[in-house]
């Protein structure tokens, strides 16, 4: 059993920045694809960024070149560092862990999960 804790969402004005953890805890971290998807008010929850064990990085084209996915084993955390923000990336932000990269990045492929943390971007 793994529990991940995120932390670090806000306010912030659009073009601004924040940086997302997620810490895991409860089973080796290291091998595991950590994952963050976003979920705002009305639609469905979709696929953010994801780094692989073997340090690949994946991105939804509507946050790359903006943000960053990192790890750092060690602390068994994983960091979604946000740039340029817009109102558009308002939502829940929750972390997600799974043994290998899935098909299709999507929720139903993970079976751990965060307790979410809100980002609000205002205008």
């Amino acid at each position: 059993q793994v529990q991940l804790v995120e932390s670090g969402g806000g306010l912030v004005q659009a073009g601004g920045s924040l940086r997302l953890s997620c810490k895991a805890s409860g089973r080796t971290f290291s091998t595991y694809v950590m994952a963050w998807f976003r979920q705002a008010p009305g639609k469905e929850r979709e696929f953010v960024a994801a780094f692989s064990w073997t340090a690949n990085t994946y991105y939804a084209p509507s946050v790359k070149g903006r943000f960053t996915i990192s790890r750092d084993n060690a602390k068994n955390t994983v960091y979604l560092q946000m740039n340029s923000l817009k109102p558009e990336d308002t939502a829940v932000y929750y972390c997600a862990t799974r043994p290998g990269v899935p098909t299709v990045w999507r929720g139903s492929a993970f079976g751990s999960w965060g307790q979410g943390t809100q980002v609000t971007v205002s205008s």
